[in-house]
């Protein structure tokens, strides 16, 4: 069987990352514990908005962990698709905002002016 591109997080894996580096990895765990927290936005917002932006970095490990999260603090399957959508749209629209770069580009001559 092939070495999978994404390998499974295992207890050892994980505790090996801590071991290199525990004060971090300590800080970022509470950190990430004070992101989450319910707060002006309730931790099922702040979940679906890291689902959304896990869609977006194309993290598989936040997909499958802040989706978990997110239904466990009530979202449902269509809130999570809508905000899959949004990451979609997000993603694409800033493509297509971005054309300008490459219409000004293109209608530059060497010199900087358009040809």
């Amino acid at each position: 069987m092939p070495h999978p591109v994404y390998p499974a997080t295992t207890r050892e894996l994980a505790a090996h990352r801590t071991e290199l580096a525990p004060e971090t990895h300590e800080a970022f765990q509470a950190f990430s514990k004070q992101v989450f927290a319910d707060g002006a936005l309730p931790e099922k917002t702040k979940q679906l908005i890291a689902v959304a932006v896990a869609h977006t970095t194309q993290c598989p490990y936040c997909i499958r962990s802040h989706t978990r999260l997110a239904l466990r603090k009530g979202a449902s399957e269509q809130e999570l698709m809508e905000a899959i959508w949004v990451a979609a749209e997000m993603r694409a629209g800033g493509a297509y905002a971005h054309s300008v770069i490459a219409l000004d580009a293109a209608g530059a001559g060497s010199d900087g002016h358009p040809s």
